[in-house]
């Protein structure tokens, strides 16, 4: 196939090593967001407490999950896990500013767990964008031609 008939974002633009580690992961991220999904819409009494601190209970953790949902969609969705990487990253500087500025590393006696697995995604989505930078850079060109 040639470089021209590829759709553009197409998942065949990124293969061998590249290609596993970034779904590596894009799975491990998607799988820490969605993991506190349960905790954010069942509104477990971590997530109340801290939504609460941040004057944000219940809009602010409802908000968070369905933005974190779309993330790990986008991300699992190869033409689109750049899109879900942004959006993890994004998510995931509002979660590390929290830590740091209102909530504190570590959060009732979690160790810094939620502030580690944040870090974490932030750092996963990073790598994806990085890895997948080529897809990215074909869908903002697409943008600009527009």
């Amino acid at each position: 196939m040639h470089s021209s008939s590829q759709q553009v974002g197409s998942p065949s633009s990124l293969s061998g090593t590249p290609l596993i580690v970034s779904w590596i992961a894009q799975v491990i991220a998607a799988g820490i967001l969605a993991q506190t999904l349960f905790f954010k819409f069942t509104g477990a009494p971590e997530s109340k407490f801290i939504f609460s601190t941040l004057g944000a209970e219940p809009w602010g953790r409802l908000g968070s999950g369905v933005v974190e949902l779309i993330a790990v969609a986008l991300l699992l969705i190869p033409r689109l896990a750049v899109f879900g990487a942004g959006l993890a990253m994004g998510v995931m500087v509002g979660a590390i500013g929290s830590h740091l500025t209102k909530l504190g590393i570590e959060v009732q006696g979690d160790g810094g767990l939620l502030f580690g697995l944040a870090v974490t995604t932030f750092v996963l989505a990073g790598l994806v964008l990085v890895l997948r930078r080529r897809q990215l850079l074909d869908i903002l060109a697409r943008f600009q031609r527009a």
